[in-house]
C-alpha cells in the first residue's frame, strides 16, 4: 500500500481535515487555553496532513485566517464584557503572571500589539483579552486582528503543508513501512500535548497539584507526608519529580519485561530499522558517527569538564556531587541492565564487538545529562519559564537519540528503554536535589562555559577514537 493510500486511510475527510485545522487556529488564539496547547505543532501536523491530501492550498489557507480571527475576536469580546470577571476565571485565577504579561506588552506596543502579539508565543493568546479589557476600539481592534491573522495564517500553515507534499511526492518507502511513520508522528504530537499538560498541572499553582493537597489535608498520615515534602527546599512538594518517577519507573519495567519476553527484536523494531535503512544516506551516517562520538564517555566529559570544574571553584559542591552521581548511577545501571538482559545489537562494528543492546547507554546518558542541566537551569528560574529547559534539552536529546538507529548499532526498543532509565534517575537525582533548600547557582558565565565545552567536544570528534 502507498503511502498516499495509508494517510488517506488514517486522516479525516478533506472537509472535516478544514475544520480541524480552523478549531486548532481558533483553540490556540483562545485566551482560556491557547496558553496550554503547543498550537505550533499541532497546526504544523494538521497542515502536513492536508499537504498530503493535496487539498487547496487557499482553502487550507482560508481555514487557519478565519480560525484565528474567531480566536481573538471571542478573546476581545470576553475581555470587553467581562472586564470585572476575567481575573477570578480559570487559569487567570491561578496565574495572574500571565494577564500582567499581556498588559505590559499592551502598554509598550499600543495598536500594534494587537498585531504583533499573533506572533509572540507567551503573549499571543492573552493581548486580544487584555485590549478588550482595556477598551480598545472595536474598528481598530478588528482592523488589526483581520491583517495579524491574513499574515499569520501562511507563516505558519504553509511550512507544514509544503512539508507533507514533499513527503508524499519525494520519499519512497518499502511496503508496510508508512503505518509506522504515521504512527510514529501521532505519538510524538500526543507526547508533546501531554507534557505541556502536565507541566501546568504538578506545579504549586496547576489543578492536579492543588487536588492532591486537598485530598492529602483529609489524611493525617498523607498530610504528615505532604507537610514533611513541603516543608523542605521552596516549600512545594516536588510533585513534578515524584510524578516522572512513578511514571518511568513503571514504564521501564513493563517495556523491559516485554524486550525480555519477545524473541528477538519487535515488529516495531524491524519496521523502523528498515524505514531508517530508506532513508539512509552518506550525510545522515556521517551525522550520526559524530554524535556518536559527542555521546560516548570522551565527549560526556568533555562536554562537562568546563561545568565541573566550575562548579568545584565557586564550592558548588552539592551540585556537582548530583551531577556526578546521576551520571556514574547511570552508567552502573547501564553495565548491569546489558549484562542481565544481553540482547545482541543488530549491527556491531569494531569498537562495540563485546557490547550489548538494551538499554541503550548513549540515549540513557544524555537524558540524564540534558535532563539533570535542565533541572537546575529551570530551579532558577521563575514557575512560568521553567519548560523553556526542559524544551531545549528534549530538541537537543532527540538528534543524538535517533543517530543511534541512524548508524544502525541499536533497535528503536534500546532507545526507548534507555530513555525510560534516564527518567528513572534525573528523577531520583532531582528529588535528592529537592530535599532541602540549595544555594542558588547564579550568576553563571555559562556564556563561557558553553563555549568551552563546545570547543572540547569538537577537539574531541576531530582527535579521539571512539571509546
Amino acid at each position: 500500500m502507498s503511502l498516499t493510500a495509508t494517510l488517506s486511510q488514517l486522516t479525516p475527510s478533506p472537509g472535516m481535515l478544514l475544520l480541524i485545522i480552523g478549531a486548532i487556529a481558533m483553540i490556540e488564539s483562545l485566551a482560556m487555553v491557547g496558553l496550554l496547547v503547543p498550537g505550533v505543532v499541532l497546526i504544523t501536523a494538521a497542515a502536513s496532513l492536508a499537504g498530503h491530501q493535496e487539498l487547496s492550498i487557499p482553502a487550507v489557507l482560508l481555514a487557519a485566517f478565519l480560525g484565528a480571527v474567531v480566536g481573538d475576536g471571542v478573546s476581545f469580546a470576553l475581555g470587553y464584557t467581562q472586564r470585572e470577571r476575567v481575573p477570578r476565571l480559570w487559569p487567570f485565577a491561578l496565574h495572574p503572571e500571565w494577564l500582567a504579561q499581556g498588559a505590559r506588552f499592551f502598554q509598550r506596543h499600543g495598536t500594534l500589539s494587537v498585531f504583533l502579539g499573533r506572533f509572540v508565543g507567551p503573549v499571543r493568546p492573552v493581548v486580544p483579552l487584555i485590549a478588550g479589557m482595556l477598551h480598545m476600539p472595536p474598528r481598530t481592534f478588528t482592523w488589526a486582528n483581520l491583517v495579524s491573522a491574513g499574515l499569520w495564517a501562511p507563516t505558519y500553515v504553509l511550512p507544514g503543508y509544503l512539508l507533507g507534499h514533499a513527503w508524499q511526492q519525494r520519499l519512497d518507502l518499502p511496503p508496510g513501512l508508512e503505518r509506522w511513520l504515521v504512527v510514529l508522528a501521532l505519538v510524538l504530537i500526543a507526547l508533546a500535548v501531554t507534557f505541556s499538560w502536565l507541566r501546568q498541572q504538578v506545579g504549586r499553582t496547576g489543578r492536579l497539584y492543588r487536588l492532591l493537597a486537598s485530598w492529602a489535608r483529609r489524611s493525617p498520615l498523607l498530610r504528615r507526608l505532604w507537610l514533611g515534602q513541603s516543608g523542605r527546599g521552596r516549600g512545594e512538594v516536588p510533585l513534578g519529580a515524584w510524578l516522572l518517577l512513578v511514571l518511568s519507573l513503571g514504564g521501564l519495567s513493563g517495556w523491559t519485561i516485554l524486550v525480555i519476553h519477545h524473541d528477538g527484536p519487535l515488529a516495531m523494531d524491524l519496521g523502523v530499522q528498515a524505514l531508517f535503512e530508506a532513508l539512509a544516506t552518506p550525510w545522515l551516517h556521517a551525522s550520526g558517527e559524530v554524535l556518536a562520538r559527542v555521546g560516548d564517555l570522551y565527549g560526556i566529559l568533555a562536554l562537562t569538564l568546563p561545568w565541573a570544574l566550575w562548579l568545584l571553584a565557586r564550592r558548588r559542591l552539592a551540585a556537582l556531587a548530583h551531577l556526578a552521581s546521576g551520571l556514574l548511577g547511570i552508567a552502573l545501571l547501564n553495565t548491569l541492565g546489558k549484562a542481565l538482559i544481553g540482547r545482541a545489537r543488530p549491527f556491531a562494528p569494531e569498537y562495540l564487538t563485546d557490547s550489548l543492546a538494551y538499554p541503550s547507554a548513549h540515549t540513557s546518558t544524555t537524558v540524564v545529562l540534558l535532563g539533570t542541566t535542565a533541572a537546575f537551569v529551570a530551579h532558577e528560574l521563575p514557575h512560568r519559564q521553567r519548560f523553556w529547559p526542559y524544551w531545549a534539552a528534549i530538541v537537543l536529546a532527540v538528534p543524538m537519540v535517533l543517530s543511534r538507529l541512524a548508524v544502525g548499532v541499536h533497535w528503536l526498543s534500546d532507545l526507548v528503554g534507555g530513555a525510560l532509565l534516564g527518567l528513572v534517575v534525573c528523577a531520583l537525582v532531582q528529588l535528592s536535589w529537592q530535599q532541602r533548600q540549595r544555594r542558588s547557582l547564579a550568576p553563571c558565565p555559562w556564556h563561557g562555559l558553553l563555549l568551552a565545552s563546545l570547543l572540547l567536544v569538537t577537539a574531541r570528534v576531530a582527535w579521539l577514537p571512539m571509546a
